[in-house]
């Protein structure tokens, strides 16, 4: 069978399962996918699942009241099939027996026969129909493939939470296919071998392929599950249910995926340096590589919000950019000038209600918050009217780098964004860099072209549930092996095209969690007087494993004063990383900060308290006249329409940890903005749009450039750091920086 052959059965597969009964419909697209098996069991109702596998039985009760409570989103669950060896050998034999043909499954028998809980070694399918939260399935008119991606109401940590409490309840490996709305989920929870006891098994991170379109589903999600499909499996050396299970792990291996994503981009990073023209950034050797990792940076950021629908997908089809452009050339410049660069600093940078074209006169052509480029665009109406579809979100990535002062009195051009045709000679950035695919160049495939072979996912990994999609927090490797790579002092380095240079997960996340249960352990006086046993519940309280345990972790944390003093610990706690890199650290320790306060204080109420007493003592600081009431009172109403807008969400925890106490050096600038575009992805993934709110809903990102810093801090200042920070000049700064703020 070809690779398209595949892919073209499980579409239909996929498309037929949207109304199929569920059995029917899961059975059709795992036999598509070359599964099949006798070994079933009917349950015909949720009811009847938690009758025989919850109720009174010891592995229904070492499930949690929160874990029990997931079952209630079920509208239906069928056991599909089981397979193991026995099955896998059926397969492998028909395959012999059928060589050549499409019809996989010769045998049309439809006995069946009980699957064997004792049966480790196997796969047991199962498939749910997740209850829609207003009631229903979803309706799929008039939808487009965006809107039906995003219909999901159920989040990747619902999904995952649900997959690991049914794993519980079986001894062999259980995947799920959710049914929601207008697309599939199939989650598969790994296990491994108790290494006391060999009798069971532990579980580990649930992996999502989450949100598979029936409907044109997207292709990235077709290659994986066509990489899982058995038929090719046994091609490739596949016997037996040991080699499927690692085959199955290796496939959905997210590190995997990224250095894959690391090694297509890296690819691109070189040619782009060869084929561009840019003027010298003044910042030593490596220009032309900083100004392609910073344009990888912005359109990675730009990707994000358009998996999240707020940026009009067709701004990088290349019918678009041969449509806008009056004149299109591959080898030109003009599409990166007017489309891509007035996106960056024109619409991303400007309030909505302030964007307009620059007159091109003295007065404004250093004005770089304006439309340019008005000569290249066939419509300029139309163009501008797009892109007020785009929300303003601030944070300083879209900064435009050039000086406002004339190139004759000193100031240099980094961007060029300028109409001076002078100015325009020192860039030059063809379009095949971004639709390498759309004509025979020569060359490899367009940034943008890569971009849409996988799936992107705004929602962050965790240790313990993770989707199979390139991630925000993944990412930050990737953008570490690039600065690796145009180092001098490490370009020669055998490793530079490998993806082998960012600290683990693992690492990050040990190191981070014994630093802060250091910390807060030293502030806080816990209630019970006992000084270890608080260290080991502040480790409880920031494990994420501990979502798996059979307890509630906010049982320790029982005392209402403890925890009002620990809430507000951690609103104090001032973390710096000397060389950030991409802010694999930092990172770390606004997530772990983020889950512990979830933990303690679920509603965000004491949170929302801490914060409004922290802007009164920073008002009564800063706004000393009665002119300063106004920002001193807009101050604390952002803070309560702050909480009101997302009380129930991890936004406001983000946004307040990382304006107060989360801090980052690197001695590399384009370092410094990597990290800072992390931290503003994972502001941007927490915030919901209404279409019908300024800004559609989205609030600005706050400036991060006091939290990110470039410079060296292995050598010390000239002047002693005591002497210089307290000089009257810079106390005055930091004043207005708090003003400003």
């Amino acid at each position: 069978m070809t690779d398209e052959t595949l892919k073209q059965q499980v579409s239909q597969a996929l498309a037929a399962f949207a109304d199929a009964p569920l059995t029917k419909g899961a059975t059709h697209l795992l036999n598509a996918l070359g599964y099949k098996s006798h070994r079933t069991a009917i349950l015909g109702s949720v009811p009847k699942f938690k009758e025989i596998y919850v109720d009174g039985t010891e592995k229904g009760k070492s499930l949690t009241d929160k874990q029990i409570s997931l079952f209630s989103h079920w509208k239906k669950v069928e056991i599909v099939f089981q397979v193991a060896d026995s099955e896998i050998k059926d397969v492998k034999t028909t395959m012999a027996r059928k060589s050549g043909t499409n019809d996989m499954f010769g045998d049309k028998s439809d006995s069946t026969v009980g699957f064997e809980e004792s049966m480790i070694k196997s796969f047991l399918f199962m498939a749910v129909d997740m209850k829609d939260l207003n009631g229903k399935r979803g309706d799929k008119a008039n939808n487009t493939p965006a809107d039906q991606e995003n219909h999901n109401p159920w989040t990747r940590t619902q999904l995952a939470d649900t997959a690991r409490a049914v794993n519980k309840l079986f001894g062999m490996p259980v995947i799920l296919l959710f049914r929601h709305g207008t697309s599939m989920t199939m989650g598969v929870t790994h296990r491994r071998v108790h290494k006391k006891n060999e009798d069971r098994d532990v579980l580990e991170k649930v992996t999502l392929i989450k949100d598979i379109r029936f409907a044109d589903p997207h292709r990235a999600h077709l290659d994986i599950l066509c990489d899982l499909s058995l038929t090719e499996l046994i091609t490739s050396g596949v016997d037996s249910f040991d080699k499927l299970h690692n085959a199955w792990e290796r496939i959905l291996n997210i590190e995997a995926l990224n250095r894959q994503f690391y090694r297509e981009v890296y690819a691109w990073s070189e040619w782009a340096a060869q084929a561009c023209k840019f003027p010298n950034d003044r910042q030593g050797e490596g220009s032309d590589q900083r100004h392609v990792i910073r344009m990888i940076t912005r359109l990675l950021f730009i990707w994000f919000l358009k998996e999240k629908g707020l940026v009009p997908p067709e701004l990088f089809e290349h019918a678009y950019a041969s449509n806008v452009l009056k004149k299109y050339d591959s080898e030109g410049t003009e599409y990166y000038k007017a489309v891509l660069q007035n996106l960056f600093f024109a619409t991303l940078n400007t309030e909505i209600d302030k964007r307009e074209f620059s007159r091109e006169s003295k007065q404004t052509h250093r004005v770089f918050n304006k439309f340019r480029y008005r000569s290249m665009l066939k419509s300029s109406k139309d163009f501008l009217a797009l892109m007020k579809q785009v929300p303003f979100v601030n944070g300083g990535l879209f900064d435009c780098l050039d000086d406002f002062e004339s190139v004759s009195q000193g100031g240099i051009r980094i961007d060029v964004f300028s109409d001076n045709e002078e100015h325009a000679k020192a860039l030059h950035v063809p379009a095949n860099l971004f639709f390498g695919d759309s004509e025979d160049n020569g060359h490899g495939k367009g940034l943008f072209d890569i971009f849409r072979r996988y799936k992107f996912t705004i929602e962050e990994s965790t240790p313990i549930e993770q989707e199979v999609a390139l991630d925000p927090e993944l990412l930050g490797s990737v953008f570490e092996n690039l600065l690796a790579s145009y180092n001098p002092e490490t370009r020669e380095h055998a490793r530079k095209a490998t993806g082998s240079y960012y600290t683990p997960r693992k690492v990050v996340e040990y190191m981070v969690c014994e630093s802060l249960a250091e910390a807060l352990s030293i502030k806080v006086e816990p209630a019970d007087g006992d000084d270890n046993f608080f260290r080991e519940r502040l480790l409880y309280l920031m494990d994420w494993q501990d979502e798996q345990a059979d307890y509630d972790v906010g049982e320790f944390f029982q005392d209402e004063a403890e925890t009002r003093t620990l809430v507000a610990a951690i609103a104090d706690l001032k973390t710096l990383d000397p060389a950030v890199g991409s802010g694999a650290f930092p990172m770390g320790v606004l997530q772990i900060l983020t889950l512990a306060l979830r933990r303690l204080d679920p509603s965000n109420m004491l949170w929302e308290e801490v914060q409004v007493e922290r802007a009164t003592k920073r008002a009564k600081h800063s706004f000393e006249s009665e002119d300063d009431k106004g920002e001193r009172s807009e101050a604390l109403d952002t803070i309560n329409e702050t909480f009101e807008t997302y009380r129930d969400s991890d936004y406001g925890r983000k946004l307040y940890l990382i304006q107060n106490g989360i801090f980052g050096v690197d001695i590399q600038p384009i370092a410094c903005q990597i990290a800072k575009l992390r931290f503003f992805i994972t502001l941007i993934i927490e915030q919901q749009s209404d279409p019908k709110k300024s800004n559609f809903g989205i609030k600005p990102l706050p400036n991060l450039e006091t939290r990110f810093v470039a410079g060296d801090t292995l050598i010390a200042p000239k002047t002693p750091a005591d002497d210089l920070l307290f000089e009257d000049s810079v106390i005055h700064k930091r004043l207005q920086i708090e003003s400003i703020r």
